[in-house]
């Protein structure tokens, strides 16, 4: 009889302690199972109390870092169609959390900037989640969440060259 050896504990999914085989070496497949515990985070600290979607957060962050952005750039940076974000503009600019103002160069195109309310409920919310990830992910010391933020930057990065090839 052919019995394998055992398992790591390191190559097995967290709670059902499954063996992940080859996927254990998947960079997507391990930014899934980690995405895992951060949704959980940003559903508890940030999308119950605050009634927030991830979009929306990312959308009021980019607004409030990027005054005068249009739809066509947040469509761009966050890789969704300009319909599907006009929707996401409209639900926000409903909630008083961002405002449109038609360009003087051309009509045609829309500014988006963040209110006052969008500016409190971004800040406070991003406060909320570095505090919560900074809980959750314990086991790692600030530098190793400061690299995994870059290393993660990084890979987000190579989009980026992907669009331009």
């Amino acid at each position: 009889m052919n019995r394998k050896p055992p398992v790591p504990k390191a190559d097995r999914t967290p709670l059902a302690q499954l063996s992940e085989g080859a996927m254990h070496r998947i960079v997507g497949y391990q930014i899934a199972q980690a995405a895992i515990v951060t949704d959980q985070v940003f559903d508890e600290r940030v999308g119950q109390p605050g009634g927030l979607r991830r979009v929306e957060l990312t959308m009021l962050a980019l607004v409030q870092a990027n005054p005068d952005v249009t739809a066509r750039q947040l469509a761009r940076a966050l890789a969704v169609t300009p319909p599907n974000i006009a929707i996401w503009i409209d639900r926000l600019e409903t909630r008083g959390l961002v405002a449109r103002t038609r360009s003087d160069s051309d009509a045609r195109v829309q500014h988006i900037r963040i209110t006052r309310a969008g500016s409190t409920l971004a800040e406070r919310s991003a406060q909320a989640l570095l505090e919560a990830e900074a809980q959750a992910l314990a086991g790692l010391s600030a530098a190793e969440r400061a690299m995994l933020v870059e290393l993660l930057h990084k890979v987000a990065l190579s989009r980026r060259r992907a669009d331009a090839g």
